[in-house]
């Protein structure tokens, strides 16, 4: 399976936000609306990387380098376990400072809507900090407290 990484652009909106569609359901109180104007946003400041296989987008992530954190990542169902978002986190991470911590959110232990995510994340770095509720649901903080490159290598 060829994929592509890349940058995303406005171009690629719709299709993005179709792939938002098919995963709602993981992120609870998920406003697609202000989604896709954060979306928009994160074009126009490259922080918004897809992952497309024969032109289709079936991965997503977007991030703020400012704020320094992996703010949305998505796979559709199809292509999980593949890698695709592994690729993604590191191209992301290629953006960032080096020392630079990088932080994300996800469902806490023993929550069966995270096991893939909190894997990945453990894979990539990140290691598990804080406990807190966003939108009423219990998550935690993931922190990448430095860049570990070996890792992607």
């Amino acid at each position: 399976m060829d994929v592509v990484t890349k940058f995303a652009h406005h171009s690629d909106i719709e299709d993005w936000m179709a792939l938002v569609d098919i995963v709602e359901d993981y992120f609870p109180g998920l406003e697609k609306e202000e989604y896709r104007k954060s979306l928009k946003e994160c074009i126009e400041k490259q922080e918004a990387i897809c992952a497309k296989v024969r032109g289709q987008i079936v991965g997503i992530l977007l991030f703020s380098t400012e704020q320094s954190i992996l703010a949305f990542l998505a796979v559709h169902p199809a292509f999980r376990k593949g890698g695709i978002a592994f690729h993604m986190i590191k191209t992301m991470i290629s953006v960032f400072p080096s020392g630079k911590e990088i932080w994300v959110t996800t469902y806490r232990e023993g929550d069966p809507k995270g096991e893939g995510a909190r894997a990945l994340y453990l894979r990539c770095g990140f290691v598990p900090d804080e406990l807190i509720v966003e939108m009423d649901y219990p998550c935690q903080k993931f922190v990448l407290h430095k860049r570990l490159e070996k890792q992607f290598d």
